[in-house]
């Protein structure tokens, strides 16, 4: 399943469909005599496909005159068809879950939350139960009225950390139009292959893999502007430590633009390298992950309402924080610090001594042509 990490620009509404069991009868005119009970349903139900038809068939959702028959059955005409009309899975994906949240900051307009990895954001193929969407209805139940319950952009499945949702359309729409000036600044720390040699920015275009589907890639035309600014904060003997400020959302934009510039983020099944050097504790960090190093660290916009800069912080999840840790000890740094708080605390210091706005760049391009 491709979970897209696109910025929303839209605003469809939708609502919680009712779950209540629907069933319709109808009776087998005379010019249906003969026919298949598939093949006369699909003349009655219009509306759904045969195949969805033969599917209630077999799994006992028609009846006959009261009675289940296979799909081959022959019809006479004057029968009684009854159908136990079957909702999608799709037709479900808005009904309230209820799940633990990690909110960290709420009001009337908007709440922020920290996303744990292997959850995933909004409904689609593959996941129509158990998303954020989901969880989200049954924690404020008023977001049935705003469009994607209140959700304006998204993580990976396998991407931890900071979002904003909005809790009202006038919310929504306000932070959308931030996410589409570009002043939504997300800023994301993960642990790439290889020693990343220097700060800089990548800037490609970014589309669907022509050779593979399910994944994305820099392509030389007909995709999507892509920025990202990549600063390093540490380098160990064959990963780096870094943070990746959005320009834009993508789709996979970080774990693509790593992978074009040739260091792709540790863990990442669907763009990494498995055949990346590291020592047996190394791989086995990584094995634990079971997911991406990445790790939507910072997350700051204008209240819709009250207009006031809003910053917020998530540390590390106590998987990457592992995996760090031992290339830290390998790499003989900074024994003294002990702890996640201690080491999120430094590093946190020393990034925000530097000014992200992009006339600080050095102008290092990274572009690699696919």
């Amino acid at each position: 399943m491709l979970e897209n990490d696109d910025d929303y620009n839209d605003d469809l509404p939708f609502a919680a469909d009712d779950s209540a069991q629907t069933y319709k009868n109808w009776a087998v005119p005379n010019d249906l005599a003969g026919l298949r009970l598939d093949a006369a349903l699909a003349k009655l139900v219009p509306e759904f496909s045969r195949s969805r038809l033969t599917a209630w068939i077999k799994d006992n959702h028609v009846t006959v005159n009261g009675s289940v028959v296979p799909p081959k059955y022959k019809l006479i005409g004057g029968e009684t068809i009854q159908v136990a009309i079957q909702q999608d899975e799709s037709q479900q994906a808005f009904v309230p879950e209820s799940m633990p949240l990690d909110i960290i900051y709420e009001d009337d307009c908007v709440l922020v939350l920290n996303k744990p990895a292997g959850l995933v954001v909004h409904p689609a193929a593959g996941n129509w139960h158990g998303t954020l969407l989901n969880g989200l209805l049954a924690y404020c139940p008023a977001l049935a009225q705003v469009p994607r319950a209140g959700i304006v952009h998204r993580l990976d499945k396998d991407t931890s950390g900071l979002m904003v949702v909005a809790k009202t359309v006038a919310a929504q729409t306000q932070l959308v139009r931030q996410l589409q000036a570009r002043t939504v600044k997300r800023t994301y720390r993960a642990v790439a292959d290889g020693t990343v040699p220097f700060d800089g920015k990548i800037e490609t275009l970014i589309g669907r893999d022509p050779h593979n589907r399910i994944r994305m890639a820099v392509v030389p035309f007909g995709g999507k502007e892509a920025i990202t600014h990549v600063k390093v904060l540490e380098r160990y003997a064959d990963f780096s430590y870094i943070e990746c400020q959005l320009e834009t959302g993508r789709t996979h934009q970080i774990r693509v633009h790593m992978k074009t510039a040739g260091h792709p983020l540790a863990g990442d099944a669907l763009y990494g390298n498995p055949r990346q050097p590291a020592t047996a504790e190394v791989k086995a960090a990584i094995k634990a992950m079971a997911r991406q190093a990445l790790h939507a660290y910072r997350l700051c916009f204008v209240h819709p309402q009250t207009q006031e800069t809003m910053q917020f912080e998530a540390p590390l999840p106590a998987d990457i924080y592992h995996l760090l840790s031992v290339l830290r000890l390998q790499a003989g740094m900074d024994s003294a610090i002990k702890t996640a708080d201690e080491w999120q605390q430094r590093l946190g210091t020393e990034a925000e001594d530097e000014d992200w706005d992009d006339d600080d760049y050095d102008v290092d391009v990274i572009y690699v042509r696919e």
